[in-house]
């Protein structure tokens, strides 16, 4: 690919990917990326297979720039328990800041995508397990480090803390109140500094 063929590409994924996020994948149009992105309909197809194809890079950006941004939290710390509770730092204000790229990518696409696209709801599934192991290996690592209790399954707390994540994510995002967000994160800091740790 010419490095100008790569920029339209990368430029219509930029300018697409919050469309597709807070309206979803059946109501964002052709018509309507044809007039953000300036271009034509032929010319944002010849950049990608088709419109299914444009929305799951759209997704894939959205989530590489999400989990940049706690990486970037959680990258410098040794302990794991501090890890785990900069993740829950970081989500404490992940409302405001997801608003910027028309809100959280896993819950719009994963909620507009079930039942009726499959190849999306796949790979939110997948992005779902993916954040699963990275919370199951910092829990492991606490356990290594005999900051976590040897007893804790690693697995079973990282899909607990994702759901209690999500939830509060989504009532929030619904009701529109960061309130949702801040009691479950507050519950998750007494949790992983008063059950999960030694």
């Amino acid at each position: 690919m010419s490095t100008k063929a790569a920029l339209t590409t990368q430029f219509i994924i930029e300018t697409a990917a919050p469309i597709f996020n807070k309206y979803g994948y059946a109501a964002t149009s052709m018509s309507t990326l044809t007039k953000v992105t300036g271009l034509t309909k032929g010319a944002i197809y010849g950049n990608f297979d088709n419109k299914e194809d444009l929305a799951i890079k759209c997704f894939n950006y959205n989530i590489k720039r999400l989990f940049k941004a706690l990486m970037e939290t959680v990258d410098g710390i040794d302990s794991a328990t501090g890890k785990l509770l900069a993740i829950v730092d970081f989500y404490r204000d992940y409302y405001e800041y997801s608003q910027r790229f028309g809100g959280c990518p896993i819950i719009n696409v994963g909620v507009d995508s079930n039942n009726q696209n499959t190849a999306l709801i796949n790979h939110v599934r997948k992005t779902i397990k993916r954040f699963h192991v990275y919370i199951a290996d910092i829990i492991d690592l606490g356990k290594q480090q005999k900051e976590i209790k040897a007893s804790v399954d690693a697995m079973e707390w990282s899909i607990r803390i994702d759901s209690m994540i999500q939830g509060a994510t989504f009532m929030t995002t619904t009701m529109d109140d960061n309130r949702y967000v801040v009691d479950v994160m507050n519950q998750l800091d007494h949790i992983i500094r008063n059950e999960l740790s030694t």
